[in-house]
């Protein structure tokens, strides 16, 4: 196996854990508006998944780049949703 492969096996590994822990805490995706039918993470724009984040596009993209920052800068990853350095930048 080569090592982009394991790089990537892992960021989706650390993805899917992130996105199981979510689900413990939210029922529908933290960063969607029930009263605007916004999302955040699109900086308002409409969310066309009534606010379900398990398999939302946008989401995955959101832990995705979070995973890159906690790589690049050398940060351990956090191990649940929660982790007060998910929201740091």
């Amino acid at each position: 196996m080569s090592s982009m492969t394991a790089q990537i096996d892992q960021k989706k590994k650390w993805v899917d854990k992130m996105i199981r822990s979510a689900k413990k805490y939210h029922k529908i995706c933290p960063y969607y508006d029930k009263k605007t039918n916004s999302c955040f993470l699109r900086l308002g724009g409409k969310c066309d998944r009534d606010g379900k984040f398990d398999t939302c596009p946008v989401f995955i993209e959101f832990l995705e780049k979070k995973y890159d920052s906690f790589v690049r800068s050398g940060r351990p990853l956090p191990v649940d949703f929660m982790d007060p350095a998910m929201i740091s930048p």
